[in-house]
C-alpha cells in the first residue's frame, strides 16, 4: 500500500528542477518533495515515478518514501511567481510526492569512495529495463545521504506510456542511451545483475505496484475500455519486456566494453 497524505504547508519551490517540484510540510509532521500533475508531463510522470520508484525499492535500492499528496486550492497563494501559481492551480488534487532527504547532496562521480561495482551494475540493468533517460552526468538524479546512495526523479522513465502505439514491439527494443548512464564507469558485471534482479520481478509483484496507480490517473485512453485495462497493458509491457532483457542487458554490456 502507497500512504495518502494531506498537505498543510507549502515551505517552498524547487527551482532547479524542470518540472518546479516543492517542498511541502503535510499532516503526518513529515516534509516531502511534491510532484505535481499541472506540471512538465502531466500525470504521466507522476505514474512513471511511482512505477519505477517501486520497482527500484522492490529490487532493494535506497529510495525516498513515496506519498500519495491531497493539496487543495489554498496552499501556496503566497507564491508570487506566476508560472509556479498556475501549477498550483492545475494540481488541485492528488499529487505524488518523496520524503524530503535533508541536507542531502547530488551525487558526484569525482568523490571518494566510489560506489560498489554490484551496486553500479544493478542501477545500470534496473534503468534500463525502465528506459530512464535520466540518470546521466547533465541530470544524475542521485543523492548522497547519510553514507548511501538513494535514487531519485525517475518520472523520465517508461517513456512509452506517452504513445500507446506498437507498445509491445518497444517493449522489446535495446535502450542505446544506456552509453550515458553515470554508473556506467562503475559498473562490472551486468550479466550478473540480471540474473540476480530479474527473477525478483514478478508477474505478482509488478502487477502489484501497477495497483498502486490511483484510477483517477489512468486515462483517458482511446485503446483501453477501462482502469483495469490501462493497468493490464503496464503489466504486460513490463512482463515483456523483462522476456527480452537480452536485448537492453547486450546493449548495456556492449557500452560497458567500450569504456574499458
Amino acid at each position: 500500500m502507497i500512504k495518502t497524505v494531506n498537505a498543510t504547508r507549502y515551505v517552498t519551490p524547487l527551482r532547479e528542477g524542470g518540472s518546479l517540484p516543492a517542498v511541502v510540510e503535510a499532516d503526518d509532521g513529515e516534509q516531502y518533495v511534491m510532484k505535481f500533475v499541472g506540471a512538465g508531463q502531466g500525470v504521466k510522470a507522476l505514474i512513471a515515478e511511482l512505477v519505477a520508484g517501486e520497482i527500484a525499492r522492490l529490487l532493494g535500492f535506497l529510495v525516498p518514501t513515496l506519498v500519495l499528496i491531497n493539496m487543495d486550492e489554498s496552499l501556496g497563494r503566497s507564491e508570487p511567481d506566476p508560472e509556479i501559481q498556475h501549477i498550483l492551480q492545475s494540481s488541485i488534487g492528488l499529487n505524488l510526492g518523496m520524503r524530503y532527504l535533508p541536507s542531502a547532496l547530488p551525487f558526484n562521480p569525482l568523490l571518494q569512495p566510489t560506489p560498489a561495482t554490484d551496486l553500479a551494475s544493478a542501477v545500470v540493468w534496473f534503468d534500463a529495463f525502465v528506459t530512464n533517460v535520466d540518470r546521466t552526468p547533465r541530470n544524475v538524479n542521485m543523492l548522497c545521504w547519510e553514507d548511501n546512495l538513494w535514487l531519485i526523479d525517475h518520472g523520465a522513465s517508461l517513456y512509452f506510456h506517452h504513445n500507446w502505439t506498437d507498445y509491445l514491439d518497444r517493449s522489446r527494443t535495446p535502450f542505446s542511451l544506456i552509453q550515458q548512464h553515470s554508473l556506467l564507469p562503475f559498473a562490472g558485471d551486468i550479466r550478473e545483475a540480471d540474473n540476480r534482479l530479474r527473477p525478483q520481478l514478478t508477474h505478482a509483484a509488478l502487477s502489484s505496484i501497477i495497483g498502486l496507480i490511483p484510477d483517477g490517473w489512468l486515462g483517458p485512453e482511446e485503446i483501453f475500455a477501462d482502469a483495469q485495462a490501462h493497468r493490464e497493458a503496464y503489466v504486460t509491457y513490463l512482463i515483456e519486456r523483462l522476456a527480452a532483457a537480452d536485448n537492453f542487458v547486450t546493449e548495456a554490456v556492449n557500452a560497458y566494453n567500450q569504456l574499458i
